[in-house]
């Protein structure tokens, strides 16, 4: 690479991964940040909260691609990117400053959540104006290798986040990190936002855009010319279906679904899942530039799609394998333990609850919620008739409870003395107790302690996780990006990529997790990944157009 076209990919990726930072801040610190800003609201109602503020960033992403992506092909790359790492920057330094809800009360959720819905529209104008502006300046040929380095920033992105707040955790302690310390992740941006601004004050527009300006090419119209014919819009509908949708899956599910299985399903602590996952991510990253610079001799969809393939057919046996390396114990109680529920199929609901606003209060799905959050294998018996409903763990039957029928005492009663007999039932069958240390669980105390004999297998397992998700993202810029024409390059690409990863992607665990508690299987969760994947082998195989060789400045290119 030339010395300019090395500041181009530094400028522009430096500036991607300070935005991935800003916006994965939010989700390693949600219960903290619950507890600041909701804190007038009962625990399990402030989560419900803190996470629908969350969950915002990502619902508004699309919107962020459309308003960015529009002005990006009227106005040009570098000045939309400026913007969008304005908006970021700024917004993620005042949640550092932002009054609690105990000094300005209600303000301070609302401002909250308007910052957080901030950070979302200008992420979904980032991400593909730094493609673009990359794509754009790299040399025929070589499209892939260049704009791998972009891919490597969402990654980067949350390894820096994840980076930080570890550090800043062991330095203040863990009472003052919940107390004030959260904020310092969120202070520390303004210096990154400095070191972006000044990085990308010094480049120039993409040679690509000036060209088609000074040909008085530029689409007056780009949002409608992207979407509205069919000639432009089914290019967006397959490269949501036919590429995105199931790069998005395998993204999600490598990185933000394995770090809440070994959390939530397998109970490990923290720090040590932290651990697990960072290492992997500094293994595989470099998988990024691999495949991105392979796709630009032997294509892209090839690649993404086999990506795909290799994550639908592996995914059950490397879960598995997770679980008997990480908690042995849980492993052998799943495989020797009988659970069954028997209840009422209509007092049974599928427990799909994205907002975390929704109740489930019959017997049924209070059983099946206390069961999937023990992360125990159970199965279930309808039989008319059976309420309130009853489980039999081996020999054992306890009775559950109808929490919408509970009055008086019996509202705090019930609930206690169900789940105690549940969980010394369990304990008797050879399930891990709740909120205990397990036997022979995976633990590590420091940076380096990955390397003890439990811990090292498990991150190479995950680091194969990772490997997937080099695979399918890291030549997903280039083949969008050759998809659209440069007129609507920026507005075309932009919105298939925000709807498959902030939608497809970002429901993974809600809908994952609705999956276990109906079915009792804590793999049955990964079935949503693995029939999304399979979906976008096929359409990308059938009907994807292979553009690696294309020439995007061609004239018949561009129109």
């Amino acid at each position: 690479m030339t010395r300019e076209e090395k500041r181009v990919i530094l400028a522009s990726s430096a500036g991607t991964i300070f935005e991935w930072y800003d916006f994965y801040l939010y989700g390693s610190l949600a219960a903290i940040i619950g507890a600041q800003f909701f804190s007038s609201f009962p625990e399990a109602t402030r989560n419900v909260f803190a996470l629908l503020a969350f969950a915002a960033g990502f619902l508004v992403r699309p919107f962020g691609a459309l308003v960015f992506g529009r002005l990006g092909d009227l106005v040009g790359r570098k000045h939309t990117f400026l913007i969008t790492i304005l908006i970021m920057g700024i917004s993620t330094f005042v949640v550092g400053l932002l009054p609690s809800y105990e000094t300005i009360g209600w303000v301070a959720p609302v401002l909250l959540i308007v910052l957080r819905m901030l950070q979302g529209l200008a992420l979904g104008g980032e991400y593909g104006g730094a493609v673009v502006y990359v794509a754009e300046h790299a040399p025929h040929g070589r499209r892939g290798f260049f704009t791998s380095w972009i891919q490597t920033t969402a990654t980067l992105g949350l390894l820096l986040s994840l980076m930080v707040i570890l550090v800043v955790r062991s330095i203040v302690g863990e009472a003052d990190f919940a107390a004030w310390g959260w904020r310092i992740p969120f202070l520390l941006s303004i210096f990154l936002l400095a070191i972006s601004l000044w990085i990308r004050l010094q480049m120039e527009e993409s040679p690509a855009f000036k060209k088609m300006k000074a040909e008085g090419a530029q689409s007056k119209a780009p949002i409608s010319e992207a979407f509205g014919n069919w000639k432009n819009g089914k290019f967006a509908l397959l490269a949501l279906l036919g590429l995105v949708a199931g790069q998005a899956v395998v993204w999600y599910t490598g990185q933000f679904y394995a770090l809440f299985f070994l959390q939530t399903i397998l109970r490990v602590d923290m720090f040590t899942a932290n651990m697990l996952i960072a290492w992997a991510l500094l293994l595989g990253t470099v998988g990024f530039v691999i495949f991105g610079t392979l796709s630009d001799k032997i294509g892209r969809k090839k690649i993404i799609l086999t990506g795909c393939l290799l994550a639908a057919v592996t995914y059950f046996p490397v879960f598995k394998g997770i679980t008997q390396l990480a908690n042995p114990a849980l492993h052998a109680a799943q495989q020797n333990t009988k659970v069954t529920i028997i209840a009422d199929k209509a007092d049974c609901s599928f427990q799909f609850n994205p907002t975390g606003t929704a109740k489930f209060t019959s017997s049924c799905d209070v059983t099946k919620a206390l069961l999937a959050r023990s992360s125990v294998s159970y199965s279930v018996q309808y039989q008319a008739g059976v309420v309130p409903a009853k489980v039999q763990i081996g020999a054992t039957e306890i009775t559950a409870y109808e929490a919408s029928k509970l009055t008086g005492d019996d509202v705090k009663a019930v609930p206690a003395a169900f789940t105690k007999g549940v969980n010394e039932a369990l304990a008797a069958a050879g399930y891990p107790a709740a909120g205990k240390p397990a036997p022979g669980i995976v633990k590590v105390d420091n940076f380096f302690g990955v390397f003890t004999g439990q811990a090292f297998p498990l991150v190479l397992i995950l680091t194969y996780l990772v490997v997937l998700v080099t695979m399918v993202y890291g030549p997903i810029a280039a083949a969008l990006v050759e998809l659209f024409p440069t007129r609507i390059r920026y507005t075309g690409m932009s919105l298939p990529y925000h709807i498959g990863n902030g939608w497809f992607g970002g429901l993974m665990p809600a809908t994952a997790f609705a999956m276990i508690a109906q079915t009792g299987d804590p793999y049955y969760g990964l079935w949503y990944p693995i029939v999304i994947a399979v979906a976008t082998v096929i359409i990308g195989a059938l009907f994807v157009p292979e553009n690696h060789k294309k020439d995007i400045f061609a004239p018949e290119a561009n129109k």
